[in-house]
């Protein structure tokens, strides 16, 4: 007999809150870790008498505890692993500490020239941020308005619910662990939203057409959604396991700069497939019975009077 999923969404439900409640706490206390794309930073172009590469820049940077600094290679570049021309962006640096990197420059890497060093804003402000906020909650909205037209309102609630659920254990990670949170990360968690609304779609596809060929009024709903899993599981692990795959080694081989965005992408991937099997389907089953005991509150006739 198949494990029993949905008369245990009491436990799914309350392993979800066990990450989430105290990631919101750890939100409004510790809140986030915010890069020089969200807090702006300082901008030094320089050239290099000789050819450098970008991990002889970083291990320097390393010493300032600036290593999730964006740097790149610039001018003419031929070789691209190596150039005499560096950017760096990094966090707003004071007096001090800026001559203190640049004098650790020339021992570890060697001579320069600097061509521009300048102070910048942010690149992404309040303004835009509450933009992104409002198209998040609209799109929201046209899913549920989607999703009951195809399917039921139940469907639309039940999906939006579960990706709420994703953001937010990816936040709650993101504030625990205090890394660095940057315009990667958001287009992190717009391709987590993307893939987690895919993988539930497919289970709320199969659900519908079990309901339409092998269901009877008063069946058990439970049943249903449990074999409806089931009969999708495998192409739902398929995926995550060829998403992880690709995101881990993008994590373990990548660069510095790709680790945030590769991490906030595998803790969605696991976060999406864990919603779209235990919390979408359980919410959509949970919604459906309250739905039907209030029909069947409202039918009941009341007793006559003696």
């Amino acid at each position: 007999m198949p494990f029993d999923i949905m008369h245990r969404s009491k436990i799914w439900f309350a392993l979800s809150l066990l990450i989430i409640i105290p990631g919101i706490i750890s939100m409004f206390v510790n809140g986030f870790n915010f890069g020089i794309d969200f807090t702006g930073g300082t901008i030094i172009d320089m050239r290099f008498e000789r050819e450098v590469t970008l991990p002889e820049i970083r291990n320097t940077l390393k010493k300032f505890n600036l290593d999730n600094a964006t740097i790149q290679l610039s001018g003419d570049v031929t070789n691209v692993e190596a150039s005499p021309d560096v950017m760096i962006r990094t966090i707003d640096l004071e007096e001090n500490e800026r001559k203190a990197l640049m004098s650790s420059l020339k021992e570890d890497v060697g001579a320069y020239t600097v061509l521009r060093e300048e102070k910048v804003g942010a690149t992404i402000g309040g303004e835009l941020i509450m933009d992104a906020v409002m198209a998040t909650l609209i799109s929201w909205v046209l899913i549920i308005f989607y999703v009951s037209y195809r399917f039921e309102w139940r469907f639309g609630v039940s999906a939006v619910l579960a990706l709420v659920h994703d953001i937010l254990v990816v936040l709650s990670i993101f504030s625990f662990t205090q890394k660095q949170v940057d315009s990667s990360f958001v287009a992190a968690v717009l391709t987590i939203v993307g893939y987690s609304i895919n993988d539930t779609i497919v289970i709320f596809d199969r659900i519908r057409e079990n309901l339409k060929l092998h269901f009877r009024r008063g069946g058990d709903i439970y049943a249903l959604a449990n074999r409806s899993i089931y009969q999708t599981l495998t192409r739902s692990l398929y995926t995550v396991f060829t998403c992880v795959f690709t995101t881990f080694a993008l994590y373990w081989f990548g660069g510095d700069t790709t680790k945030d965005f590769a991490f906030a992408l595998l803790c969605g991937f696991f976060s999406g497939c864990y919603s779209s099997i235990f919390i979408a389907s359980p919410l959509w089953v949970t919604l459906r019975n309250m739905s039907e005991n209030n029909n069947s509150a409202k039918k009941t006739p009341e007793p006559a009077e003696v």
